[in-house]
């Protein structure tokens, strides 16, 4: 994410929230509202969010279509594709299974799981849950296979299990020895999600009680093949396939896609709720002070900066900086942050590629810089 400007800004949203307690600042409004129906108009088909600070209470807007071809709106009722934001929901699934002292963070994953697609590789003995979390156990990336890249092309609406996925990087060496450095892998929570399965029985099953039911999270859901054709009110997604500036509807590939992931991937959900599980986190509803605390330990990257703890990130915004993750799809694409230093809380959703490179994508590259600056600044 490109780095915010303008300090003075800051203290301008202060007073402003000062001044209009429970209810976002009508400009602040206006100017999200331009910003999206610029964006829109260069050819994304939708975008939406929810904003949330403790003054204000929250605040939501979409713009732009949900269906294209129908020209149905797009809503902050419809879901939205959390892609790799569902690193952060499996997080919290193995830090409750810690409280619960079921597991240890500095366990070794060869205690959970003996797949011959994993103990092919030499040093994997030495890999942690805790390095599994925070991207520094070493695994290859299980997506970068052009196999299963084909194989995903070309049976679009087939639904793929985590064993399916992860059986692409046997054979394949480490990317380096566990713990000696950070390097981001979805493989990691993929790999999770089979080590709370081994304890819980179904992760999925554990989620939905412990993090979904208990913060009422009415509008989110974890697809799955049993829940393929259920109907779900999921904004539909698009991709510039032929790079001609024309979205593509992609949803039964996007939906299937999804569906099939697991622990670094495959939960859908609506603004408000996205907003709802970083509130409830961060205030303590999920893991106790300690636990949320270790969350923050942030492994640096090869510059020596602070980028990944146990299933968030951090990001330096210049003036200010937050915690949360970003997410991005064939179809879709989003980002949940949370300023400490604004009390604020924001869920940014699009249903338009942001993984590929496309002539839209290309004009759309400040589009979350501009959101930012429109509600902060």
């Amino acid at each position: 994410m490109k780095k915010l400007i303008f300090w003075v800004g800051l203290f301008f949203l202060a007073s402003t929230l000062q001044a209009q307690k429970n209810e976002f600042p009508k400009e602040r409004q206006d100017a999200v509202k331009g910003v999206l129906k610029k964006y829109t108009e260069m050819g994304i088909p939708g975008l939406a969010l929810t904003v949330y600070t403790e003054e204000t209470g929250f605040w939501s807007h979409a713009e732009g279509l949900s269906n294209i071809e129908n020209g149905i709106a797009l809503t902050n009722d419809h879901l939205f594709y959390l892609q790799s934001v569902s690193k952060t929901y499996m997080a919290v699934v193995i830090l409750q299974l810690y409280e619960e002292g079921k597991l240890d963070l500095d366990d070794l994953l060869t205690k959970y799981l003996d797949q011959n697609w994993l103990t092919d590789k030499k040093g994997v003995d030495k890999i942690t849950l805790r390095m599994l979390l925070n991207h520094t156990s070493g695994l290859p990336e299980y997506n970068y296979d052009p196999i299963l890249v084909s194989k995903i092309l070309h049976e679009p609406q087939k639904v793929l299990s985590v064993e399916d996925l992860l059986s692409h990087i046997k054979g394949k060496p480490m990317d380096f020895e566990p713990g000696s450095k950070y390097s981001y892998r979805n493989t990691n929570y993929e790999v999770l999600s089979l080590v709370a399965d081994k304890i819980t029985g179904d992760h999925i099953t554990y989620m939905e009680k412990h993090i979904f039911k208990r913060l009422g999270l009415s509008s989110t859901f974890y697809l799955s093949k049993d829940n393929i054709d259920q109907e779900l009110n999921i904004a539909d997604a698009y991709w510039d396939v032929l790079l001609e500036s024309i979205p593509v509807n992609i949803s039964k590939l996007q939906r299937v896609n999804v569906s099939s992931m697991k622990g670094d991937d495959g939960i859908v959900t609506s603004t408000k709720d996205a907003v709802l599980f970083l509130k409830g986190l961060i205030s303590g509803e999920l893991l106790r002070p300690t636990t949320l605390a270790s969350m923050q330990e942030f492994v640096l990257n090869e510059a020596g900066d602070k980028r990944y703890g146990l299933g968030i990130q951090y990001y330096d915004l210049d003036v200010t900086y937050a915690l949360g993750h970003s997410g991005g799809g064939m179809g879709a694409g989003c980002v949940l942050l949370y300023l400490p230093e604004l009390n604020a809380i924001v869920f940014m959703a699009t249903n338009f590629n942001t993984m590929m490179e496309s002539p839209i994508r290309k004009k759309a590259e400040n589009l979350q810089l501009d959101i930012l600056k429109a509600l902060f600044m």
